[in-house]
């Protein structure tokens, strides 16, 4: 009820076309109960204050002090007018910082989608640290589709994608921040989890299975990829299940799947992961966005990530090449793999 009487209140000195000026050198009339010394604090001529605030009175209709030879007063009038003034003031005053805030990314909203868990690792990490360092930030985490994410990003619903993979991307920079090792999900009574690391050539004959729901579709071409060179067609089902109802799954003995080393820290009851040993199955995780998204927040999100790598990685960002490319590097895209 307050902030409306306010809003009334500031639309009503906006209709007599009253200027903030003014209200502002009533206020501190008011605080000094002198003339001369709102005057001197405000670093401006007495005479000047003195005709602003009967400007102001006359526009307003009302005596707002009294003036004496000792100084002046607030009448009832004047009072009443200047406590709902402090009130406005007092909000624009915030509306001022909140902008300034919002401007320096300091505050608003950043929408990530995500395609790996938030369980552990770096993207947990650099989520936990921002967050923390940016407490009147909204941070709003999205799962979905690669593609439908990245077609998010492009029409800026979407701020910062993380996906598996370093490629570039058509309309975006991209920027690889960190890699992960796949791993086999495996029951923990599989003859298999007493291994430290496996190799594909143990798994190839096992029973796959792989959700409907993204990552689903992209594990189940990643296990196609990799099985095919030991020209072998891997068992593959498709369960109409999440990642997290498919791990449980696992748990009970219903197959194996892959997961990104992420997952290692989840812990699911029954579930035991191992690292897959080939040198291919070390897979780098990118960051996605729009070069024409001008959201702050972004800007200082993809920071604290260049801070967090340690280093410039490949990619197409702004800062991509500040670091330790040499002369003789390339931006080589990057099977994708599970996440």
């Amino acid at each position: 009820m307050a902030d409306k009487e306010n809003l009334a209140f500031a639309s009503r000195l906006l209709s007599r076309g009253i200027d903030l000026v003014s209200v502002v050198q009533a206020l501190v009339v008011a605080e000094y109960l002198s003339f001369s010394a709102a005057a001197s604090a405000l670093g401006v001529r007495q005479s000047g204050v003195s005709k602003r605030i009967r400007l102001l009175e006359e526009n307003l209709g009302v005596t707002l002090f009294e003036r004496g030879a000792r100084g002046v007063r607030t009448t009832l009038a004047g009072e009443s007018f200047l406590m709902h003034a402090r009130c406005v003031m007092l909000q624009f005053d915030s509306a001022i910082a909140s902008a300034r805030q919002a401007g320096r990314g300091e505050q608003g909203t950043l929408r990530i989608g995500v395609f790996t868990s938030l369980a552990g690792g770096f993207l947990r990490d650099l989520v936990l640290e921002f967050r923390n360092a940016h407490p009147l930030v909204r941070i709003d985490v999205r799962e979905g589709d690669r593609r439908v994410h990245i077609s998010e990003v492009r029409r800026h619903s979407l701020d910062v994608v993380i996906a598996t993979g370093n490629a570039e991307v058509i309309g975006c920079d991209t920027a690889e921040l960190w890699q992960e090792r796949v791993h086999v999900a495996l029951p923990q009574d599989h003859p298999l989890a007493e291994r430290l690391e496996l190799h594909w050539s143990d798994i190839r004959d096992e029973q796959f299975m792989v959700s409907e729901y993204p990552p689903g579709p992209e594990i189940h071409d990643y296990v196609v990829m990799r099985i095919a060179d030991y020209s072998h067609y891997p068992v593959i089902e498709r369960r109409g299940v999440q990642q997290e109802m498919l791990m449980s799954m696992v748990g009970m003995g219903f197959g194996i799947s892959l997961v990104s080393e992420g997952w290692v820290a989840l812990g699911i009851p029954g579930v035991v992961m191992r690292p897959l040993a080939e040198e291919a199955d070390v897979v780098p995780f990118s960051a996605i966005w729009s070069p024409g998204n001008d959201n702050p927040v972004l800007r200082r999100f993809i920071s604290a990530a260049h801070v967090m790598a340690g280093r410039a990685r490949r990619g197409t960002s702004d800062w991509a090449s500040i670091g330790s490319l040499g002369p003789g590097d390339e931006v080589n895209a990057t099977p994708k793999a599970p996440s």
